[in-house]
Order: structure tokens, then sequence, then C-alpha cells
């Protein structure tokens, strides 16, 4: 069941906020112990919101089509009372006294909290196989990674332990678990939604954002989350427009959309080139003109993200690592030992070199309403592999799977990520809209006329 589909059942009385709940905890004791999405289950916590729920919508009180709905958050954000661990053993004790603003929001709109997921360690990875905490397993296959580094949320909404989930992304952890686990992830625009009690890892990439089973419900809860927030320094006041896309029936006519001759589609799965094509050619068929545009250097871009994500990483950990140094898994522990090597120098030409990039992607933009790539090049890679064999060359699988997100972090850029397909083998592909600034609107209503097209939402995890 969407968002949206029980929102709706919620208000014809067919169903009420407890049985929604109940339902999801019950996935939750059945799914959890294989697929370990989540650290922690608040399941009296869950019941407490869902009964209180169904009471104020006995009272006449409605507040939106998130009241009652049950949601899971990353454990990277902070939650009032709640274990907040950040996928590791620093914070492994650590239980704030305040909800973080994206837990905040969607409280106040009535969702119900079942608890909280696990994620790769620190957010500061795309498999999710946690040292400490376990390894997240993909639910198209279990011996596959979710993707990372919100693993846990996008198997907890894939399949049905919850409707929706939060995310952060900070070089592609939104979207590369909704890529490899067919689901809609959003990563709006930087400053867009407030990262106000977000345990950070690059002060200048992290974005918060949901992850949904469909589009429509990527706009219900972005409608939510989104808005100003002075506690956060990067958060832009600016009105929030209505997100949700008409019912159906939408046209993409008078549209440009733009498909890069190069370095998006290089070096891809065959599979996933032709599903994104076949994408691209069903826009065309709604009614939207395709451009085919040159962007400047993505392996520049990638470089200057990684540089930038290596240096602010280092400066966020500098308190702990040099005294908890043991606490840390391997993998993360050298990111931030490789980070501290980083000369101010090369961050400062880095930050340059991104300004002058962004310009260029704003310019291309003016010209064409969003741009149409593939979010991962493959589908998810095994548990424990090391390297994948991509166009005929092998690949590190980390900077595989982030090659195609993890410039649009440095850019800020709003991106929607969508299914595009499902390989012969089953498994699901997936693909990117990029939009201008703050036209999170735009990319919704692409992404829902694709999505209703295609039918690719309706496929679930065979569990």
């Amino acid at each position: 069941m969407t968002v949206l589909e029980a929102a709706a059942a919620l208000r014809q009385k067919r169903v009420s906020s407890v049985e929604l709940t109940l339902a999801c905890l019950e996935r939750i004791e059945k799914l959890n112990p294989t697929l370990n999405a989540f650290i922690t289950v608040t399941a009296g916590l869950a019941l407490e919101q869902a009964r209180q729920a169904d009471g104020e919508r006995a009272g006449g009180l409605d507040r939106g089509p998130l009241h009652g709905i049950p949601v899971a958050h990353k454990d990277l954000f902070c939650t009032k009372d709640v274990l907040t661990t950040s996928g590791s053993r620093i914070f492994s004790s650590y239980v704030p006294n305040f909800d973080a603003a994206c837990v905040w929001r969607l409280r106040q709109a009535g969702a119900v909290m079942l608890g909280k997921t696990n994620l790769h360690e620190h957010a500061y990875g795309i498999t999710s196989t946690n040292p400490h905490y376990g390894a997240v397993r993909n639910p198209w296959d279990p011996q596959r990674i979710p993707g990372g580094s919100s693993g846990g949320s996008a198997v907890a909404v894939a399949t049905g332990m919850a409707l929706a989930a939060t995310g952060s992304d900070t070089g592609g952890s939104i979207r590369v678990p909704a890529s490899y686990c067919g689901l809609t992830g959003l990563k709006p625009t930087f400053g867009r939604v407030s990262k106000f009690g977000a345990l950070p890892l690059g002060f200048s990439l992290d974005h918060v954002g949901p992850l949904t089973r469909t589009v429509r419900d990527a706009a219900a809860v972005l409608q939510v989350l989104a808005g100003y927030d002075p506690r956060d320094a990067c958060s832009v006041n600016r009105p929030v427009p209505d997100y949700m896309p008409p019912a159906a029936g939408i046209s993409l006519q008078g549209l440009k959309i733009g498909l890069p001759e190069n370095f998006f589609f290089e070096k891809l799965d065959p599979q996933v080139d032709h599903a994104v094509h076949f994408l691209a050619y069903t826009a065309q068929d709604l009614g939207a003109e395709l451009v085919d545009v040159r962007l400047p250097g993505g392996h520049q871009l990638n470089v200057i993200a990684q540089v930038t994500l290596l240096a602010e990483a280092a400066s966020v950990h500098e308190p702990y690592i040099r005294r908890r140094r043991k606490e840390y898994g391997g993998d993360v522990a050298t990111l931030i030992d490789m980070g501290r090597l980083i000369p101010a120098t090369d961050y400062i030409q880095a930050q340059r070199l991104r300004r002058r990039i962004q310009g260029v992607y704003l310019d291309i933009l003016a010209k064409v309403d969003c741009l149409l790539v593939p979010a991962t090049p493959i589908v998810a890679p095994h548990i424990g592999q090391a390297e994948v064999a991509v166009g005929g060359q092998v690949e590190d699988t980390r900077l595989a799977s982030t090659r195609l997100v993890r410039g649009f972090n440095a850019l800020g850029l709003p991106v929607l990520a969508l299914p595009a397909g499902f390989s012969q083998g089953g498994l699901p592909m997936g693909c990117q809209l990029v939009g201008r600034p703050f036209d999170e609107g735009l990319l919704l209503r692409i992404g829902a006329a694709l999505e209703d097209r295609t039918g690719l939402t309706a496929r679930t995890p065979p569990l």
C-alpha cells in the first residue's frame, strides 16, 4: 500500500492508523531478522501515536495526507528519547532530548514513527554493510546490498515495513538505495529541507529527503519536510509550493528533456542503458522534446565532490577519531584518514571549480527543463563484492555505485530518482531527473507522468 492509498483508506474509514501500524510491525517482526533494516523498533511509541491519530481524526482534526501514516527514520536523525546511533559505536548510547527538524515536521503532520533504520556507519558509504549492526540486505536478492547509506530506509519501504522513510544524501545515499531497491528517492535542492538534528557528514553536501514507493508519495512527504528553518544555517527562506502532481493524465507537452551525450551514458550495463533510453522515449511519447546536451567534465566534478567530502567528513570526525579510533569500522576510518591528508589548498581549489561548474550546469538547465540520466550504472552488487565489471572494465564497487550521483551533491541541484526497469534477473534499475534549483515540483510532475505510463511501481520484491 502506498502513502496516498493508505491516506484515502483512513479517511474513508476502511482502516485505522492502529491497524496500519500493526501491519507494519508484523512485517518488521517477520522480515527484519533476515533483512536487518531496523536498528531500533519503537512499537509502543508507534501504537501510542497511531491511537492518537485515530482519536484526532474521530474528533474532526485532519493534519493532512500523512496523518496516521507509519514511517521510519534513518538512524542519523535525532529522535527525542529514542536511541540515535548513526550506525556507529561512537553514538551507540546516544539518546537525544530533541527531534531533528525532519522528525519534528513529520510528527506535527501526524505521522507515526515505527523506529530507526540501519545504515552504513556514520552514513559514510554505499553498501549499508555495517560492522556494528550487521549488513542490510536487498529484498530483491538478500545476497546483494541495498545501496547506502540509507539502505535500511529503502528496504523498510520496499518491503512494506514502513510506508515512507527519511534518508540523507551526501554522495548519493538516497538515490543509490532507490535505484538498487526499485523505489523513488528525492534529493531536494540544497537548503530546501532543514538539516537541523541530522548528524553531519559533509557540511556543504548533506541533503535530507524521502524514500517512498511512488512519486506522489515523495511529493506528499516533501510537502511536509520543505521549509525554512533558522536553526540550519544553510536553510533557504522561500515559499513552499504545492508539490503534488495531478492525479492522472499528465502531459509533458512543451517540456525539453536533456539527454547527455557524454559521461552519464558511458560505461553502463547495457540493460541500464536500454531502460533509461526507454524512459526517454516514453517522455517523448508523452509530448516532451528530447534534446542532446554536452555537460562539463563529469569526472572532474566527481573529484571535486570527493575532495570536498573527504575534507569535510574528516573535520566532522576530528573530535572522535583521535581518541576512539578503535570504535570505527575499517572502511570509514580509512576515509577519515584520507580526508585528514587533504591540503587546504586542494579543498579551496575544489570549491572554486565547483562554483564554475555550477554556473555551466545552470546555463544548460536554462535551455532544457531537466536532465534524464541513469542513477547507477549497474544493478545491486553482492554483499562483500569489492569490484564490479562495467562496460568491459573492472571498477571499485563504491566508485561505480556513486559515479553518476555524487556530482549532483556538489552542485546542490534537486534530483528525483525513480525506477527505470528491471534486469533480466529481476533486479531494479534506476534513473535520475535533474532540475533547476527549487524546481522539485516540475521533477515530480515529470516523474509521475513516467510512473503512470510505465507502471513500474506495481512490482514488489518476491517476499
